[in-house]
């Protein structure tokens, strides 16, 4: 998905069937430096990676042609080896949470299809193995006591949890995103972490999205991914210079 680059140079990163590269489109690059940059993971669940998750049916196609799930395991375990901080930002639906009165397009369909359901914020009954917890090759790299896991996100965005907050407690200026889904909860994350004055570069291939008849919500991402980060990289070369900071 990407061309072989020397260190220091820019490389061109072309996603998408048919895509031709981008160099009309600024790419400002990330400079990444020690102590300063962290990892942010966005929904590692079962709901989303497993083939027994609900949403497998419209996402699993594409979470196999990128090879997501093994990108973001890769991600983890670079993170972990080199002492880069990791935050994790869940999602989780409460019963009061199915009480609203109304919700947007997809908002609507996780909750009638019972994604990352739990019992209660302070209930862990039936959550192990579940949607909502963790896709079980990361348990090791998420439970280790080292890893910051954030309040759940409710809609899309981090504005409902402490992600943010967690972040600056750390003095992290400068993120490198992956997870579930593209152009949602991603893009969402993307978006409020920038308007919060993080530097953000997106591993392209260590996310995912629904396609569906008419809609492709990976194109859509990788769009805006383009458009709106610092910088759209494979995970490749996010490890690559996640290794450089050495």
């Amino acid at each position: 998905m990407s061309q072989a680059h020397n260190p220091g140079e820019t490389p061109t990163v072309v996603y998408g069937k048919g895509r031709k590269p981008d160099a009309a489109i600024p790419r400002p690059g990330l400079d990444l430096q020690k102590g300063r940059v962290a990892l942010v993971v966005i929904d590692p669940q079962n709901d989303f990676l497993s083939p027994q998750g609900v949403s497998w049916p419209v996402v699993g196609e594409n979470v196999t042609a990128n090879g997501t799930v093994d990108n973001i395991g890769r991600l983890l375990r670079t993170s972990k080896e080199l002492d880069v901080p990791v935050f994790i930002s869940p999602h989780y639906y409460y019963p009061h949470d199915h009480q609203w009165q109304f919700e947007g397009a997809l908002e609507r369909l996780m909750h009638d299809i019972g994604m990352f359901n739990r019992p209660g914020a302070l209930d862990t009954t039936g959550f192990t193995g579940s949607g909502a917890d963790w896709l079980e090759q990361y348990k090791p790299l998420i439970d280790d006591g080292r890893t910051v896991v954030c309040s759940p996100h409710k809609v899309y965005g981090p504005q409902s949890n402490d992600l943010v907050l967690q972040l600056r407690k750390q003095r992290i200026e400068q993120v490198v995103l992956s997870g579930m889904s593209a152009n949602l909860c991603v893009e969402s994350h993307l978006r409020e972490l920038l308007e919060q004055g993080f530097e953000v570069a997106v591993a392209g291939d260590a996310t995912a999205a629904a396609q569906l008849p008419g809609y492709d919500g990976y194109e859509a991402a990788i769009t805006n991914f383009r458009f709106l980060a610092s910088d759209l990289w494979s995970t490749g070369e996010a490890v690559e210079r996640l290794a450089a900071l050495r």
